[in-house]
């Protein structure tokens, strides 16, 4: 009795071994596939467009047209508008003056024409010829120093660097000039509030 069941418990794990091994291979690594719920989209119905007559269209059309061509004209006129300067800008009655003030000149003739030509000429000339001899003289006196600061160095170092120093001593300059208003004596100067009265421009 215990060799036969001893045998049938050897036979009923050997059927249940390829089973079992069978079951393991079945097992899928994928995940599983469940349920999922999209997003809410809150919808309505599209409202019913309302009809506009094309007349109306056209006058806001030609309405809004017209308001951007005047700011257009109104920008083009301020660009060539200058910030005026009080300094420059003459007084109304100076300008309206200006003809009774100006001094009709007679016409010059042809040869008063010629001779302020030739004078024109002249004088371009001679101030041609003048520049020309102050950069000579320039020019020579800048190699003459430079040939003897090169000589100089040659001969010592210390006296070079003593030599290319600055002396303000050559030309020593002091000037109290004179000013627009006298000195007030014991005059105790303001510092404190003050009014601006200075014009702005808009």
């Amino acid at each position: 009795m215990a060799g036969t069941l001893a045998r049938f418990t050897n036979l009923t794990l050997a059927w249940s071994q390829p089973f079992i091994a069978s079951q393991l291979r079945a097992i899928a690594l994928t995940p599983t596939v469940q349920f999922r719920t999209s997003a809410v989209v809150c919808a309505e119905p599209l409202k019913k467009k309302k009809r506009i007559d094309p007349i109306v269209v056209k006058m806001r059309e030609e309405r809004r047209k017209r308001k951007l061509e005047k700011a257009i004209k109104r920008l083009q006129k301020n660009a060539l508008q200058l910030k005026p300067i009080e300094e420059l800008v003459p007084e109304r009655k100076l300008v309206k003056e200006r003809e009774a003030r100006t001094r009709p000149l007679p016409p010059s003739s042809f040869e008063v024409g010629e001779e302020r030509a030739l004078l024109y000429k002249e004088w371009a000339s001679y101030k041609y010829q003048q520049q020309l001899r102050e950069l000579r003289a320039i020019d020579t006196v800048t190699m003459s120093r430079q040939k003897a600061l090169d000589e100089l160095r040659a001969e010592s170092e210390e006296l070079y660097q003593r030599a290319i120093q600055l002396d303000a001593s050559l030309i020593p300059f002091c000037r109290t000039g004179p000013v627009r208003t006298p000195p007030i004596e014991n005059f105790d100067s303001p510092d404190g509030e003050y009014i601006d009265t200075t014009k702005k421009w808009q």
